[in-house]
């Protein structure tokens, strides 16, 4: 009896797993890559993805990357979805496949965010000066530091800047899930306006803090103006900026102040998004379903239109006319369709913010 559950759960897994790479979407540079990134995830964590598709949560997180194909803001819809559908689960497959089995390809170091000259950096930076709580009330890159109701507070603790940070994430009904983190910041023995938080476990990032620009006087319009870049087993030269004030408003007599540091890195600050800091209730659960219902009927209408136009058709006869006989095999054992293969399409993991 023993033997034959075992049987049947091995059947199991093996299903689940099939039916994983068929819906997965997963970095890469064209289908092919695609197609390998799925092999590899067959052969080197096939218990790490069958739980993510039994966990409602990380399989939730695959059905809202689908979602993200082909979009402007491709990567980030993607890194959202991940932020919405957070937990262990998804941490634990990433592990597997980007970290430990290096299933998926680092997305490379594409010159946006270089480091800065040391000659940019202000000279003379007290961590202690960066103790108590802050806000982000502007940030440069939308993926990472425009997120509402971001109050973070720190303190000095063995010679490291701790962090408590915390953020809302907005769901699809115009809601919000509040997420937070803590973490460690080291300074740069030579130059102290730079701050270094290494030794991650989670897909063993590395965030460097540059302080361009700080006015510390124990004032309502003090504030520390952060560069930052950072690499992680996925992804290699992610970065962006924000300004931290005490104040939940950027206060406007600091904004001179701030356009000359932007200026320095090469960064419009008019192109900086003011962040709401508001940390207001939930909508009612009325106004929520409405917009739930609004959204719905959107993205009805926009598959229809993608249909018409006949573009997943044409992605999966050119998918195919690339394949090599090796890889046009294991489609075979994987017992897709052509209909399926489709549905490999896309450059995105269940990755979530990482700051």
């Amino acid at each position: 009896m023993e033997m034959i559950t075992s049987a049947l759960k091995s059947q199991f897994i093996k299903i689940v797993v099939i039916l994983a790479c068929t819906f997965l979407v997963i970095p890469a540079a064209d289908a092919v890559d695609a197609l390998k990134t799925c092999a590899c995830l067959l052969k080197e964590c096939r218990f790490e993805l069958a739980k993510c598709i039994a966990n409602p949560s990380c399989a939730a997180n695959v059905a809202c990357l689908q979602t993200c194909n082909n979009r402007p803001d491709e990567t980030e819809c993607q890194i959202k979805c991940g932020d919405l559908f957070e937990n262990s689960v998804v941490d634990e497959f990433n592990e597997c496949a980007v970290s430990r089995k290096k299933c998926v390809p680092q997305k490379s170091d594409v010159g946006d965010f270089p480091v800065p000259d040391p000659t940019l950096i202000v000279r003379n930076f007290s961590i202690k000066d960066f103790s108590g709580k802050w806000f982000i009330t502007s940030g440069l890159n939308p993926t990472f530091d425009t997120f509402d109701c971001q109050l973070h507070e720190f303190h000095t603790e063995s010679n490291k800047l701790v962090g408590n940070i915390s953020w809302r994430i907005g769901t699809p009904d115009g809601g919000f899930i509040t997420r937070s983190t803590v973490q460690r910041f080291v300074q740069d023995p030579n130059h102290p306006g730079i701050l270094y938080n290494h030794d991650n476990e989670y897909l063993h990032y590395q965030d460097d803090w540059y302080i361009l620009s700080s006015k510390i006087e124990n004032k309502p319009d003090d504030y520390i103006f952060v560069y930052y870049r950072g690499r992680n087993d996925a992804w290699d030269g992610y970065g962006g900026a924000v300004v931290y004030t005490r104040s939940a408003v950027l206060p406007l007599s600091i904004v001179p102040e701030l356009e000359k540091a932007a200026q320095s890195v090469g960064r419009n600050f008019n192109e900086f998004i003011r962040t709401n800091n508001t940390c207001g209730p939930e909508p009612p659960l009325v106004e929520r379903l409405e917009k739930t219902v609004e959204e719905g009927e959107k993205t009805i209408i926009r598959e229809v239109e993608e249909i018409e136009e006949g573009e997943l058709r044409r992605d999966e006869e050119y998918f195919l006319k690339e394949l090599s006989k090796e890889e046009m095999d294991l489609l075979s054992e994987l017992k897709m369709e052509a209909n399926e293969v489709e549905k490999l399409f896309g450059r995105a993991l269940p990755l979530r913010k990482l700051r």
